[in-house]
């Protein structure tokens, strides 16, 4: 059986700004390298096989500073990136709701209806992680595995977890910067045993 402790990488600057990130990236701020350190001492304890994580800059300099100056092995993989949002990435959430009204009523209203607009789909993203983790069983047996990922993965992670449809894409709980998820993963099965906590936040 396979333990994933899941987090989401710490605060940015485009995150304070409500600015779309997607495939584009924005350095982490004082406070998400500071929440990014305090998670690392919380998981100090914690035997890691590896630590995967989307190749994007913020998930990297988060699982740099989560694993410190211990000798854990760490790879990418670009299936933990984050939606691509196409035509919205670099804009704030006021313009995008101006330029694309229709969209982005859809994309926090009606999740399983979302069209982007040069982007991916939540089912595209959705089919990512579905084809992430069964691969992740064939090849990691058992032990602790380490991810570092973006929120709206975590979030389709969460409905495969409790079989939902993604009409309850946006259900609670928010997925803070760092926030820690963990669950089990035992021959497909899929059990969450902690849900976006952030207990060690600063």
């Amino acid at each position: 059986m396979l333990n994933l402790y899941v987090i989401r990488h710490g605060e940015t600057d485009w995150n304070k700004e409500k600015r779309s990130q997607g495939r584009l990236d924005s350095s982490l701020t004082e406070k998400g390298k500071g929440d990014a350190r305090l998670l690392g001492a919380r998981l100090q304890d914690t035997e890691f096989n590896q630590i995967i994580s989307s190749p994007s800059g913020r998930t990297l300099e988060t699982a740099r500073l989560v694993r410190g100056e211990r000798g854990i092995p760490l790879v990418t993989d670009e299936r933990l990136m984050e939606i691509d949002l196409g035509e919205w990435q670099g804009k704030t959430e006021e313009e995008i709701e101006t330029m694309y009204p229709d969209e982005f009523h859809s994309y926090w209203n009606e999740p399983d209806s979302y069209t982007s607009v040069g982007g991916e789909t939540f089912v595209q993203v959705q089919q990512r992680i579905v084809d992430f983790l069964e691969n992740l069983e064939k090849t990691v047996t058992n032990g602790n595995v380490l991810i570092v990922t973006h929120g709206v993965v975590i979030k389709t992670l969460y409905l495969l977890c409790r079989n939902s449809s993604l009409k309850r894409l946006w259900d609670p709980p928010f997925i803070h910067g760092t926030s820690l998820t963990i669950l089990t993963l035992d021959a497909g099965r899929k059990e969450l045993l902690l849900e976006a906590c952030v207990s060690h936040g600063s």
